[in-house]
């Protein structure tokens, strides 16, 4: 079901993290151009504001928002600042997200075995600390829309069920940082939902796409990675304590 609330005078507004590139540009684009408000969440101030630009000039109505998730100074400037131009949020996307540090001429991840707590935290911090600084800060504002909802961006790799399914691509690589970090975010979503009813919380994964994250080595084009985005950002009313990629439900 798609979003209803809509309109020229009020506007379904949305902060999208780590919007610059990627499927955060590509999910900000598809939603300015239902006629969101999107609020264009980046930590490079100079990148974050080509982007809006480059949506603005294709019609969307964006603005730019300095955020790094891994500052909470960042963070609540940035809903400060936001709660400055808008009464409420109707959606929040946590989509920053890093993939970890990578060593060697083939820029292979660090090995299980090698993998340092100095290599796992700066991961944790952006993709389990950052959506939890972030969806902490915007709660009185998603609190003063109709039907808030929070999209975490997963990923199959944090799937306990196909990372030990041996037929599974995810499974074909051990590596501590970014499943771990995609796994503990499941778990965070799943426990605000259970603690916040009043808020939808749901988890999309993107599937295997081209982005700059894995070389643009991806099978899916950054539009079909962002389906289960869209999907869950736009679904008025919809489902809560979800776990979705473009195809259906994803197992936990």
């Amino acid at each position: 079901m798609s979003d209803s609330t809509t309109s020229p005078d009020h506007p379904t507004t949305v902060l999208i993290t780590g919007a610059n590139k990627g499927l955060g540009y590509e999910t900000a684009r598809r939603l300015g151009a239902l006629g969101w408000r999107v609020l264009l969440g980046a930590r490079d101030e100079t990148r974050g504001r080509e982007a809006a630009d480059a949506l603005a000039a294709d019609g969307a109505d964006v603005a730019f928002v300095a955020l790094d998730v891994t500052s909470d100074a960042s963070v609540a400037a940035a809903l400060e600042a936001v709660g400055e131009t808008t009464d409420r949020l109707d959606v929040l996307i946590n989509n920053a997200g890093i993939t970890g540090e990578q060593v060697g001429p083939m820029d292979e991840l660090i090995t299980p075995e090698n993998t340092l707590p100095r290599h796992l935290l700066p991961v944790l911090d952006v993709n389990v600390l950052g959506p939890l600084r972030v969806t902490r800060a915007s709660l009185p504002l998603l609190r003063a829309a109709g039907d808030p909802r929070v999209v975490m961006v997963s990923s199959g790799a944090g799937s306990l069920t196909h990372m030990t399914d041996p037929s599974r691509p995810e499974a074909q690589r051990a590596h501590l940082m970014y499943p771990t970090s995609k796994t503990a975010l499941n778990m965070l979503t799943v426990q605000y939902a259970n603690g916040i009813p009043d808020v939808r919380f749901n988890l999309a994964d993107p599937g295997f796409t081209e982005t700059d994250l894995n070389h643009h080595q991806g099978t899916q084009t950054v539009t079909e990675g962002t389906d289960a985005i869209v999907e869950l950002a736009t679904a008025s009313p919809g489902p809560t304590r979800q776990y979705r990629d473009r195809h259906g439900v994803v197992p936990w």
